[in-house]
C-alpha cells in the first residue's frame, strides 16, 4: 500500500495490491479522515475500454466533483476500484481477451481482500457498462458479499441495442484478436455516438488523457461477449436488491429488454431509474450530480423493516 498526493481537497489515494492466481490486480482506495466508521464500502467497476481510475477518480479543471469517489469518500463511504486484468496498472501477461467471466473473478479476489481490510460483511457494488455485466455475474456467483448492487447501462439479452448492432458488424475482428486498440479520437467516440453535447469537453479531453497515460489497448472479450453471447446472468439469481440505471441517450440497452429483466428480479427492493441527458459514461456527463445523488439514494436507503 502506497499513499498518493492530495486530490480535490480529499486525502490521498491509498494503492493496494492482490493476486487472482499469478494475475496481479491493482486497487485504488479513497476515504474520508478520522476514525469515524464508514457508512458503507462501495466497489466501483470499470467498464470496456478505460481502467478504473480515469472512470471514477477523474481530475478535471474547474470541475470539483470529477471524481465520484471523492463525492462518496466526503459523505462518509470507503470507495474502491480495480483495474481488470488487462487494464491499466493490472497484470496484462497472460494471452487472453478477459471477458465477463474472468471480470467476475478478477472482481471476487478484489472483494475478498477489501472485505478482509476493512472488516465489512458486504459491499455496496456498481458497475458500468461491461462492467454492470461483470458485476451482475459477481454477485450471483457471491451473494453474501453484495449488499447492494447498482447496474449502470446494463444490457441483458442486447435486442434491440443500437451501440451492439453497428459493434457486431466487427464482430470477427474481435474474435481473431486478444486486444484492440484506443486512441483519443476512440475516447470522443464514446460521447458522440448516441447524443452529442451531453459531456463537455474539458471532462472528455481530461477522460481521455486520463485513459492513454494508462492503455493504448484493451482486452476485446466484452465486446465478444455483449456482441455474440448475451445472456450472462438470469435476473432470478439477484437476490440482493439492485438498481438499474439508464441513461436517456444511451444506446447500448432498450428500455425493454431492461425492463423485462427489472420485472424479474426476485427482490422487491428493486429500483428502476432514467437519467434525463445522460448518454454512456454517466459520470463524466454534463448531468453527473443527478447520477451520484440517485447512487447515494439507492445505497444509503434503509433496510425494510416489514417484508410481509
Amino acid at each position: 500500500m502506497v499513499a498518493q498526493g492530495e486530490t480535490g481537497g480529499m486525502p490521498g489515494g491509498e494503492e493496494h495490491w492482490t493476486a487472482k492466481g499469478e494475475v496481479r490486480l491493482f486497487l485504488w482506495r479513497k476515504r474520508a479522515p478520522g476514525p469515524a466508521a464508514p457508512r458503507g464500502t462501495v466497489l466501483f467497476v470499470h467498464g470496456s475500454s478505460m481502467a478504473s481510475q480515469p472512470t471514477f477518480d477523474l481530475s478535471v479543471p474547474g470541475r470539483d466533483d470529477a471524481s465520484v469517489m471523492d463525492w462518496f469518500a466526503a459523505r462518509g463511504y470507503d470507495c474502491w476500484c480495480v483495474d481488470m486484468e488487462g487494464y491499466g496498472r493490472s497484470g496484462k501477461l497472460r494471452d487472453i481477451n478477459c471477458d465477463i467471466a474472468n471480470g467476475a473473478d478478477d472482481l471476487a479476489a478484489a472483494s475478498r481482500y477489501i472485505l478482509s481490510k476493512n472488516g465489512a460483511r458486504a459491499l455496496l457494488v456498481y458497475g458500468i457498462s461491461s462492467g454492470a455485466l461483470r458485476a451482475a455475474v459477481f454477485a450471483a456467483r457471491h451473494p453474501d458479499r453484495v449488499a447492494r448492487l447498482a447496474l449502470d447501462a446494463f444490457v441483458w439479452t442486447g435486442e434491440g441495442s443500437p451501440t451492439l448492432a453497428e459493434r457486431r458488424k466487427r464482430l470477427d475482428e474481435y474474435r481473431r484478436v486478444n486486444r484492440r486498440p484506443i486512441d483519443r479520437a476512440f475516447v470522443q467516440s464514446i460521447f458522440t455516438r448516441d447524443h452529442p453535447g451531453c459531456a463537455d469537453d474539458a471532462t472528455v479531453e481530461a477522460f481521455a488523457q486520463a485513459i492513454l497515460a494508462l492503455d493504448d489497448s484493451v482486452p476485446t472479450g466484452t465486446y465478444v461477449d455483449m456482441c455474440a453471447r448475451l445472456p450472462l446472468v438470469a435476473p432470478q439469481a439477484l437476490d440482493m436488491p439492485v438498481m438499474i440505471m439508464r441513461g436517456q441517450y444511451d444506446g447500448i440497452a432498450s428500455f425493454d429488454d431492461l425492463l423485462a429483466f427489472f420485472r424479474q428480479l426476485p427482490n422487491p427492493d428493486k429500483q428502476f431509474s432514467v437519467m434525463p441527458g445522460i448518454a454512456h459514461a454517466s459520470f463524466q456527463q454534463k448531468n453527473h450530480r443527478l447520477v451520484y445523488e440517485l447512487l447515494l439514494g439507492f445505497f444509503s436507503r434503509a433496510e425494510p423493516v416489514y417484508r410481509g
